[in-house]
């Protein structure tokens, strides 16, 4: 291949990367407290998805301490989540979601039972013996998720840069269907969006049902 033709495929892939930028996304509550667990999902027009979408957090809900672990869970459409027991006692997950219902019967210390979920959406998680054990299942299609730690603080890599409609989602916010959407710039060089949402107190067992 001639140099010519080399420097322009170099300049090609350099403007290529250069176009991959990083959003942070801050969700705080009113009074200025970090929001943990609250999802982020963007959506850039005519981004090319990859596929299979891959994240690189494991795929699992494990039952621990009398409670699931993690609280939120992002998987990719398609995907297989694990409910491993690490409990001394049995468990029976279940969910009503329309997104994907499903039982696991009881199961015992050190056993595993898989789920494979084929719809985005919310998949709320119990367990039948135990009324305090909730979590939740965020089924997604895009690569471009993540979640809230701690500190409020969500990162999105290797965005495109433009704009693009960005939802966050968290089980307890005060908003219509859990969620707040907006739609967002994102620079070359990254940027930052700073979100509001308060938070309900946690649901009942019954809530789960809806």
């Amino acid at each position: 291949m001639r140099p010519f033709a080399l420097s322009l495929l170099a300049a090609l892939a350099l403007a290529t990367t250069a176009r991959a930028a990083d959003l942070t996304v801050v969700v705080r509550t009113s009074a200025g407290e970090p929001v943990k667990d609250a999802v982020v999902t963007l959506a850039p027009a005519g981004a090319p998805a990859a596929q299979p979408i891959k994240f690189s957090w494991p795929y699992a809900v494990a039952q621990q301490n009398i409670a699931f672990n993690p609280f939120v869970l992002i998987v990719p459409v398609g995907s297989d989540v694990n409910f491993p027991n690490k409990d001394n006692v049995r468990h029976h997950v279940y969910s009503f979601s329309p997104v994907k219902k499903f039982e696991l019967k009881l199961y015992g210390r050190d056993e595993s039972r898989s789920v494979r979920f084929d719809k985005a959406g919310i998949v709320p998680l119990g367990c039948n013996i135990h009324d305090q054990m909730i979590a939740y299942l965020v089924v997604v299609d895009t690569p471009y998720a993540a979640k809230t730690g701690a500190d409020g603080v969500a990162v999105i890599k290797g965005l495109p840069a433009g704009s693009a409609p960005m939802t966050v989602w968290q089980p307890y916010m005060k908003a219509v269907r859990n969620q707040q959407t907006r739609t967002v710039n994102v620079p070359a060089s990254g940027g930052r969006e700073q979100v509001t949402a308060d938070l309900r107190p946690a649901p009942s067992m019954g809530d789960m049902k809806h």
